[in-house]
């Protein structure tokens, strides 16, 4: 498929899934590869019709982008109820499925650039162990205190005390594209216990203009399982969250919890029945944070 100014029929989407070799794993995105004829509303319905945690349109690359290297292209994230700025696991479905689609190249690896409401975002294709692999490079990101009555409201709609927490990492507010409150579980059973109060934490998300409440667990130095709920995108829980993983990155880095140059290994979605795998990395030097994952197409449904 080839990016076109004005297509005159409804554009095709195609269903992938991110953080996942396996259709039924990871998290699953829409992806529109012609958008460049769908207005912001469009985009939304086509988003709420998928009914997937987000799906991405992408259009033709900003001017400044256009003799750069590698593919560029302007990319836009929807939910089924809003638009965000940033998605990780669209991210990596959309560049596995240009990938697929020979967009990047002939072995369909390379390089791409994706100008998103966030920033500028790099992202690798790579073939790794026979399976096509996406790596995106965050915007600079930034970790912020979290306000004691926030917490505990968020404590509250969570239906989780203080005494649930790990004493060892403290609560922030991290972005690398996107806002998250991150709350360190202090067990395995506690993370996987999630009843929220849907209403409560998404009026508070609101507020502090979040886009998932990242809940971890830490298993090792470099393990972690994490869950992500996510009201504000009509979602009760984001299967794989790149954008959050990209956070949490930053995140662990700040309070000291893992070294600055590290591999993370991050299991999300399991306890949904849609297990995924998140690979963080941090290097010396390097603010940025990168995340990586496989894809897979989900198959038509007849």
């Amino acid at each position: 498929m080839t990016i076109s100014d004005a297509p005159s029929v409804p554009p095709e989407v195609l269903r992938y899934t991110a953080f996942s070799t396996d259709p039924a794993g990871g998290n699953p995105a829409g992806v529109v590869l012609d958008a460049a004829a769908l207005d912001g509303a469009a985009m939304l319905a086509i988003a709420a019709e998928v009914g997937y945690s987000e799906s991405a349109f992408i259009t033709p690359p900003p001017p400044e982008l256009a003799d750069g290297p590698g593919r560029a292209y302007s990319i836009r994230y929807f939910s089924p109820k809003a638009e965000v700025p940033f998605c990780g696991h669209a991210t990596v479905a959309t560049a596995i499925a240009l990938a697929e689609a020979g967009e990047i190249s002939a072995s369909g690896t390379g390089d791409l650039v994706f100008a998103t409401r966030a920033g500028i975002v790099p992202v690798t294709v790579a073939r790794v162990d026979g399976q096509l692999r996406a790596t995106l490079t965050s915007v600079e990101p930034a970790v912020e205190e979290a306000g004691e009555a926030d917490v505990a409201e968020a404590l509250a709609a969570l239906g989780w005390t203080a005494a649930d927490l790990d004493p060892a990492s403290e609560p922030r507010i991290a972005f690398a594209g996107a806002r998250h409150l991150v709350l360190t579980a202090a067990t395995r059973s506690r993370l996987a216990d999630l009843d929220y109060d849907f209403v409560r934490l998404e009026a508070l998300m609101h507020r502090l203009d979040l886009t998932t409440v990242q809940l971890v667990w830490r298993e090792s130095d470099s393990v972690f399982h994490v869950r992500d709920p996510f009201p504000v995108g009509g979602v009760v829980e984001d299967p794989a969250t790149g954008a959050a993983a990209l956070a949490f990155g930053a995140y662990a880095r700040e309070l000291g919890l893992v070294p600055d140059a590290a591999v993370l290994t991050l299991h999300q979605g399991a306890d949904m029945g849609r297990p995924g795998l998140l690979t963080v990395e941090l290097r010396a030097g390097d603010p940025r944070v990168r995340v990586s994952g496989a894809g897979a197409r989900i198959p038509d449904q007849a």
